[in-house]
């Protein structure tokens, strides 16, 4: 049975790889998938607040029935892990270094949107109300290393994080060599603890294995990604969520609601004062905790190549590097997960990319066709077939 939608839409941890390609292709590639999305002359950007414009998709050149069935195919793949997400966690993760130290809430419905053309033509559930999304917050953690580049606090991502960081963290001769690129694509190799919390215990679950130099090994690594989140605390010297609220999420008319946390034991000094360094998932609880409107906005300013209205958030430069595949994982960027060979969704175009964390919580944006979808507590082995289904809704 169809479920009862919106009028306008009725009108687990990712393998380790090390695949090498020519980094200049990547970037090439990288640059290319910017320059071929324009920008439409007098492109939609919804003002802040509710006041989001909708659209019958007929309008935009949609079949309603078709994205209809799309949306309640979304819906009846609800994903099957505890809604109590303390639950899902310690199910998921477990050792000796699974203790939970950041908060976590209960989540609420799958719930979610389509955009067509910046206008919303599709909505189902509850996308006001605030739930963790894990994985999705190491795109917001490369949001603030992008603005940074813009902002020239970081020159060049290809130098070391010790020229700029010097608390401990990069200074011995393995970490030493550790760059920016290598934090951001994932490939740092950082070796130590911190907020009480080893490297080793997110290395490849369960397996035991030697480190290898940075820049030469991919893996998917929560003590790593918020080593880069402190990384560029010290940067920035002021609270990560304070940059993303001034320099992204209040121009792009966001709520007041999201939230973005540590833990109780990732307080640090920043000159003098104790500042809470954010976490870059929800593995051992905490992350970006965010309504699906929100991302739904945060997704659109990627789709409009970092341009809100008439305001370049975030620079072509930025955008070009971040959604260059990487050598070692040609499906991730910097914290952005790619198509590269529709490897990713074999029925989205190789163009598309995404935010991705456990749950499923999904942002996945495709130039293409001009669409943002935002998919909220879904199956993650259902993601694909519901965007094959929104693409089949397309008449022209």
């Amino acid at each position: 049975m169809i479920p009862r939608l919106d009028a306008v839409a009725v009108g687990a941890h990712h393998r380790s790889m090390n695949i090498q390609r020519s980094p200049i292709l990547w970037l090439a590639a990288g640059l290319a998938l910017v320059a071929a999305q324009p920008t439409p002359p007098a492109a939609y950007f919804p003002p802040p607040g509710d006041a989001w414009e909708r659209r019958a998709p007929a309008a935009l050149g949609l079949d309603s029935i078709a994205l209809t069935h799309a949306v309640a195919f979304a819906v009846a793949n609800e994903n099957r892990a505890p809604r109590e997400l303390d639950r899902m966690l310690a199910e998921r993760f477990r050792g000796p270094w699974d203790e939970i130290v950041g908060p976590v809430k209960p989540r609420g419905d799958p719930n979610g949107l389509v955009l067509k053309n910046g206008y919303i033509v599709a909505e189902w559930g509850d996308t006001r109300r605030v739930d963790m999304t894990f994985s999705v917050t190491k795109s917001f953690v490369a949001t603030t290393a992008g603005l940074a580049l813009d902002r020239g606090k970081i020159t060049d991502f290809q130098r070391r994080a010790a020229e700029l960081v010097m608390d401990g963290g990069f200074d011995s001769s393995h970490n030493a060599k550790i760059t920016w690129h290598h934090l951001l694509q994932q490939t740092s190799e950082w070796e130590g603890r911190l907020f009480g919390k080893p490297d080793s215990a997110d290395r490849r679950r369960g397996v035991t294995r030697t480190l290898q130099a940075p820049g030469t090994f991919w893996e998917y690594n929560d003590v790593r990604v918020n080593r880069a989140s402190l990384a560029l605390l010290r940067v920035w010297r002021e609270p990560l969520p304070l940059v993303l609220k001034r320099e992204i999420m209040d121009p792009i008319g966001a709520s007041d609601t999201w939230q973005w946390h540590g833990y109780r034991t990732s307080d640090v000094d920043v000159d003098g004062r104790t500042v809470t360094s954010v976490s870059g998932g929800g593995h051992w609880g905490g992350g970006m905790w965010i309504s699906a409107r929100d991302l739904a906005r945060f997704g659109y300013l990627h789709l409009r190549r970092g341009r809100w209205a008439d305001r370049q958030l975030l620079s072509e430069r930025w955008l070009g590097l971040a959604l260059t595949p990487c050598d070692q994982n040609p499906s991730y960027g910097y914290m952005w997960w790619l198509n590269t060979g529709r490897r990713q969704w074999p029925s989205a175009p190789e163009h598309s990319f995404a935010a991705l964390g456990a749950g499923s919580n999904v942002v996945w944006v495709d130039p293409e066709h001009d669409l943002v979808v935002v998919l909220r507590w879904i199956e993650g082995s259902a993601v694909d077939e519901t965007l094959r289904r929104v693409l089949a809704a397309i008449t022209d």
